[in-house]
């Protein structure tokens, strides 16, 4: 909605870009203090009893990085709706410096490893992910990094080599240019980060129909309950062999993330960190280092406000679907977006509205198989 001012704030708050329209500041309700989706419920949980708390404030302050996302992508951008909702890009980084070394060698870039849309709908009691596979096809555009390079686009590029050359800023404008829908706000975790923050919280329960065992991932797992490291967490979303059920591709793999991250944000739910202020601080210090955020949510108050908003979300009220893609009929290890179904998708998104379940219907999306297999 349009401020109290009129147009000329509405506009004037339009081309500040990401943080400034009205529709994002909707009252918050304290009722329930949980987060949409497992990256952004691990940081801000742990914010709402960290903030200001003086000295832990400004440490977790400075352990937070930011990328200016808005200056890099200037005013060529899809309009900004106003109609209450937000959307989130959220992304897992594959990165194979520093630490992440372990799970292969550093070939110079930064790569995505998992990528969702989190849309929230007007009046913050649901919202829909959308999960892009990382071997799209997709027309990547032009773009300029936060670091002010010029990147060339490409036709028929893999969708996560936009992170690759381009960082956040060039993979908020794929996203943008593919979907036509504006991006409010971007989150970014690695693996270390990743596998820290689920230590951090005493592991994640799952339950396995079938015995799990895929050498490259290194993930073994019996049949039955299990509460999973950050390791073994971290093995079984990028695992994409040894699942039963599963076809050995990104579609399986992705399945199996959307069943964990349901997991986990039941998991945040019972953990009590804030009753025990040690854990809160562990984990608020482990969270706050593990991420990158556009610099609009850059602060603690900032991440503290998006965790308030969206505290009435639980993991029964969110729809997570896969972009409707088909093999590529030239290179069937890459997939291409069912046009028809995909603007089903983004149509919905724009217009505030839950995603019909004819836009995903055939997909090769929601035929991986491993969901039903882990719980």
């Amino acid at each position: 909605m349009p401020d109290s001012n009129g147009t000329a704030n509405t506009a004037e708050s339009r081309a500040r870009g990401i943080r400034a329209t009205g529709r994002r500041r909707k009252g918050p309700t304290r009722r329930r203090r949980i987060m949409t989706i497992a990256l952004c419920t691990l940081v801000s949980v742990v914010l709402l009893g960290g903030a200001g708390l003086g000295y832990v404030y400004f440490k977790l302050n400075g352990n937070l990085k930011g990328v200016d996302i808005n200056s890099a992508l200037g005013h060529d951008r899809p309009k900004n709706v106003d109609n209450g909702s937000m959307d989130i890009l959220v992304m897992g980084s594959d990165s194979r410096a520093g630490k992440n070394g372990e799970y292969g060698k550093d070939e110079g870039g930064q790569r995505s490893d998992t990528a969702m849309i989190v849309h929230v709908y007007k009046g913050r009691k649901k919202a829909s992910v959308v999960s892009i596979p990382r071997d799209t096809l997709v027309k990547r555009p032009d773009c300029t990094t936060a670091n002010g390079k010029d990147i060339p686009g490409q036709q028929r590029a893999m969708f996560n080599t936009a992170f690759e050359v381009g960082g956040p800023a060039c993979a908020v404008k794929t996203v943008e240019s593919i979907s036509g829908t504006r991006m409010d706000h971007f989150i970014e975790v690695d693996f270390t980060g990743f596998k820290k923050l689920i230590d951090a919280l005493g592991g994640v329960d799952v339950t396995t129909k079938k015995p799990i065992n895929d050498n490259s991932s290194h993930l073994h797992l019996p049949a039955g309950q299990h509460t999973l490291n950050g390791e073994q967490s971290l093995a079984l979303v990028r695992t994409r062999h040894g699942v039963p059920g599963g076809d050995g591709s990104d579609l399986g793999r992705i399945q199996l993330q959307q069943t964990f991250l349901k997991a986990l944000m039941n998991q945040v739910k019972n953990v009590g960190v804030l009753t025990n202020p040690t854990k809160l601080y562990d984990i608020a210090d482990t969270a706050t280092k593990a991420v990158t955020t556009d610099t609009d949510l850059n602060s603690v108050s900032e991440l503290t406000g998006l965790a308030k908003s969206l505290g009435n979300i639980g993991s029964d009220n969110i729809n997570m679907v896969t972009l409707p893609v088909t093999y590529d009929k030239a290179n069937p290890d890459r997939v291409v977006p069912l046009e028809k179904q995909s603007q089903q998708v983004w149509d919905a998104l724009r217009q505030d509205k839950d995603i019909p379940k004819s836009a995903t219907k055939g997909s090769a999306g929601d035929q991986g198989g491993t969901d039903r297999y882990v719980k």
